[in-house]
């Protein structure tokens, strides 16, 4: 049908226009009429030819997401100029064991900016502000999460130099609240990997027509020295304990990681990564000058319809610590030879009006922090934790896809004194 709207519209601009130098006021009226006929089904052709155009398998996939917000990233690579980005989560936790603990806490607010120089370069900050305060007598933290170039050397191929979120697992680069489940960040992905969890260095980039996107570089790494055996921050979360930051960052030992995601078929993504570097930095006579970390993890996130599932499985493994655990005897807190974790989520979208939905999800996570200790004497080996099981259930009401309130309860199998009701909200622009 617009096909031959089209051709007739063709046909009598051409039997009009030799009378366009006429004289006769109607007929350049009538002239004027039908070219502005065309260019209306012209772009009605335009139109039509983006409705028909092939999906690729990265859109499929993000037209999969339930929801899908546009992440900061997803905002700059279609915009130019300079762009005004951030985040915040406000949250409130209540544990069912003591309610006089209830706390609420502004977690974080997150102002950035990217800076498109031309089509193939840009610039991209970050700047976070944790527990609302920061000053000398407050718990408040101000950082930078992210301060990097990005050029774009050929259209699957790109580098990136500064400060940059490493790219293990499902949340490390993707953690604004709007973008994922429960009102707190899960287990895993903040005790076994750290979240947020960023190195200075240098790092390619590409994708693939096949749907794979890959990225690997040359970055800082973990600071053993920094391990504190009297405090319980290595229980918490061991790389955590040690993360520089790139805070005056020691650098005589460069790490290496390597990681990726394949997206062929729509909904589906299936990737890992890992990370290692050596832990010493250069100390002198220090008694773990070899330890080395090697953190791997393998992840999976499935998005048709109203559904999304998700797993994901971390591992890391320090060696080299057996001298310097014996000079940490009686210390509460020794340095793990293997910590992991897992977790599989699922959830799903059972109301949605214009922009607004709400999908429940239920999670469980299994993680251990100290699953191992290099060999000791007999007597005195350190004793291995537990490991931890987490049951999450709650949902996510998204009044649009950038603004989020949230709900959970959490039930812990070993510490039943952390069992808590959360709420929350976040939103990201």
């Amino acid at each position: 049908m617009t096909r031959t709207r089209i051709a007739a519209a063709l046909a009598a601009i051409l039997a009009f226009a030799p009378l366009a130098q006429a004289d006769d006021a109607g007929l350049r009226s009538e002239v004027a009429e039908l070219r502005a006929q065309l260019q209306a089904l012209q772009r009605e052709i335009a139109t039509l030819r983006q409705e028909r155009a092939p999906v690729t398998p990265a859109s499929a996939a993000s037209a999969a997401a339930v929801p899908a917000p546009a992440t900061a990233e997803d905002r700059a690579n279609r915009d130019s100029g300079t762009q005004l980005t951030g985040y915040a989560e406000l949250n409130y936790n209540r544990p069912t064991a003591k309610a006089a603990a209830a706390q609420a806490d502004l977690r974080r607010a997150v102002l950035g900016f990217t800076h498109r120089v031309d089509d193939t370069t840009r610039i991209v900050g970050e700047f976070e502000w944790e527990h609302a305060i920061v000053s000398a007598d407050d718990k408040g933290e101000a950082a930078v999460e992210q301060l990097l170039i990005e050029h774009e050397i050929h259209p699957s191929l790109g580098l990136r130099a500064g400060l940059m979120l490493m790219p293990l697992g499902l949340l490390n680069e993707r953690h604004e609240p709007p973008t994922y489940y429960g009102v707190e960040r899960n287990f895993v992905e903040t005790a076994i990997i750290p979240s947020t969890w960023r190195e200075g260095g240098v790092a390619l980039y590409g994708t693939t027509a096949a749907g794979f996107s890959w990225s690997a570089g040359l970055t800082t790494g973990f600071d053993l020295g920094k391990w504190d055996a009297t405090s319980d921050e290595g229980r918490e979360s061991p790389l955590g304990s040690i993360h520089q930051e790139m805070q005056l960052a020691k650098a005589r030992d460069p790490s290496l990681f390597v990681a990726g995601n394949w997206q062929g078929i729509p909904g589906l993504t299936l990737g890992g990564g890992v990370f290692t570097g050596k832990l010493a930095q250069g100390m002198e006579k220090y008694p773990a000058a070899d330890a080395r970390l090697v953190l791997a993890e393998a992840h999976a996130r499935w998005q048709s319809g109203p559904f999304d599932v998700q797993a994901l499985y971390a591992h890391g493994h320090i060696s080299d610590t057996e001298a310097l655990n014996l000079t940490l005897l009686g210390n509460p807190t020794p340095v793990p030879e293997s910590f992991w974790g897992g977790y599989v989520q699922g959830a799903w979208k059972v109301w949605e009006r214009d922009d607004s939905s709400l999908a429940p999800f239920l999670r469980y996570e299994a993680f251990n922090t100290a699953a191992a200790y290099a060999p000791a004497p007999i007597g005195l080996a350190p004793d291995t934790a537990p490991a931890e099981h987490v049951w999450t259930i709650g949902a996510n009401y998204w009044l649009n896809p950038n603004i989020v309130f949230k709900a959970d309860y959490q039930h812990f199998d070993v510490d039943d004194t952390k069992n808590r009701f959360d709420l929350g909200m976040g939103y990201m622009f």
